[in-house]
């Protein structure tokens, strides 16, 4: 019994195993008496196997999904991150070009994304946040228009992504992280305990803990956005603001009394690369281009923060000859050589430019 499989439970293994117990002068083959009433049991003891393999999985943090992942995690105090919405800056300006204050609180529209002007940085400079949680604000861009007239607007505009927005934590990245609440448990103010309190704010991506970098009871943080890309001014400060606000070790945020934090926003060490390359003539240089960038900076991402970062030179040739339409390479060179790039702690590999002949 110890070895009884569920998921083996299937409809002609069953049906299998209750004609085997019926004497063989009977008539078992398909369409007898016998057999047709057989197996509408068979088919419904073939569902209630399947349904009881996936219960089996679902109490087990390695393989529950959904709401069960979630009701597992909670007991160890581990919540799935929910969506959260992108911020931007905008500029606004008056008659004769003059920076011009918007109320807070004023709604406008950029390529139908509807954002609300929350919080006000210098003179006709606002935090702009997207009414709806979640990736698809990061797209906003352009001119913004006023859903509401406000006297003495001239023109709106986006200028930059601050704080990107994400979608709620797919099973897969929640469970990554409650594993590695588990195993590796946060107390008293230890480096687990600061990146958690650096990874509860939103827009936050992962973190890096640097103990002791300038002294006893000093913690330095870096951490990336949504996107695994070095946090914007913005993100840095909310989550300064959450763990130690005063940055003295009062006590006064997430952070114990006398843990003196410092937020950063991790380093970035970009990559250019060049080669020469031979293509099939089933694609442009210009698609072969845009293929390799996605998987690069793929690859890149996923070497965020890791123990070992450094960046492969092999694996960056070796993608280039995956992509469709590439035949062969010459004189393929990162950074201006043919070697593995270092990235150091507290800092990640960016793609830079890309320059294909």
């Amino acid at each position: 019994m110890a070895d009884f499989n569920p998921e083996e439970q299937i409809f002609e293994v069953i049906i299998e195993r209750l004609l085997s117990r019926v004497p063989d002068d009977v008539d078992k083959r398909e369409g007898a008496i016998i057999y047709d009433s057989l197996a509408p049991a068979a088919e419904e003891l073939a569902l209630v196997y399947e349904q009881l393999a996936i219960a089996l999985s679902l109490p087990f943090g390695t393989t529950a999904t959904g709401e069960y992942l979630d009701l597992r995690a909670i007991d160890y105090g581990s919540t799935r991150r929910p969506a959260s919405s992108a911020i931007h800056k905008g500029e606004f300006k008056g008659a004769g070009g003059v920076l011009f204050d918007v109320p807070i609180g004023n709604k406008f529209s950029a390529n139908n994304i509807v954002l609300t002007a929350t919080s006000r940085i210098s003179s006709g400079v606002f935090e702009l946040t997207v009414d709806v949680a979640g990736s698809a604000g990061n797209a906003a861009y352009g001119n913004l228009l006023p859903l509401d007239y406000i006297n003495g607007l001239e023109t709106g505009v986006i200028v930059s992504l601050l704080v990107p927005g994400a979608d709620t934590e797919v099973d897969e990245a929640f469970r990554a992280r409650y594993l590695e609440d588990v195993r590796t448990p946060s107390t008293s103010g230890n480096k687990a305990d600061h990146k958690k309190w650096a990874l509860e704010v939103p827009g936050v991506g992962d973190a890096y803990v640097v103990p002791l970098w300038n002294g006893p009871g000093t913690v330095k943080t870096f951490i990336l956005d949504a996107n695994k890309k070095p946090a914007s001014a913005t993100l840095v400060a909310d989550v300064q603001a959450y763990i130690d606000p005063h940055i003295n070790g009062d006590g006064e945020g997430a952070a114990p009394v006398g843990a003196t934090t410092t937020i950063s926003a991790a380093g970035s060490v970009v990559l250019t690369i060049s080669a020469d390359l031979t293509l099939t003539g089933s694609r442009t240089i210009e698609q072969v281009q845009s293929d390799y960038e996605a998987v690069v900076n793929a690859y890149l991402l996923g070497l965020a923060f890791t123990v070992d970062a450094t960046v492969r030179y092999v694996y960056l040739g070796s993608m280039l000859l995956d992509i469709a339409g590439v035949q062969d390479y010459e004189n393929l060179l990162v950074n201006g050589g043919t070697g593995n790039i270092a990235v150091p702690n507290g800092s990640v590999a960016v793609l830079g430019e890309v320059s294909f002949t």
